[in-house]
């Protein structure tokens, strides 16, 4: 599998991508295939302000559930709506489906994060 050269990666299995101003985050293919099919993607408080690494959210499948973190300090600023009645869409298309916006604090810190070449080596 390639992974997306448009946007950065965390160790947590996130993917950040420049949209104009703000950054849209999800999950990796990878992140998905360790949980099975989703069940349910939310708790993202739209207007909460978050430090990198803080818990933006929750992915739960029938097996596990995980957070999701903030890659970046900044603002959430909106959540993808279609996921409530959909998580699958993760599991059909991971790094299309996005699950938040996020208004980054300093975009320069998306710079610090791992590429696709980073990402895969983990």
């Amino acid at each position: 599998m390639s992974l997306p050269t448009d946007r950065k990666y965390t160790e947590s299995h996130e993917w950040i991508k420049a949209e104009g101003d703000v950054f849209v985050v999800g999950i990796t293919d990878s992140a998905q295939e360790q949980l099975g099919d989703l069940v349910f993607v939310g708790d993202v408080k739209v207007g909460a302000k978050l430090a990198a690494g803080e818990t933006a959210g929750v992915v739960e499948s029938v097996k596990a559930a995980s957070d999701i973190y903030a890659p970046v300090a900044g603002e959430i600023v909106a959540f993808n709506d279609a996921l409530e009645a959909s998580p699958g869409l993760i599991n059909e298309s991971a790094f299309e489906a996005w699950i938040y916006k996020i208004k980054p604090n300093n975009p320069a810190d998306v710079d610090g994060l791992l590429d696709a070449a980073g990402y895969e080596k983990l």
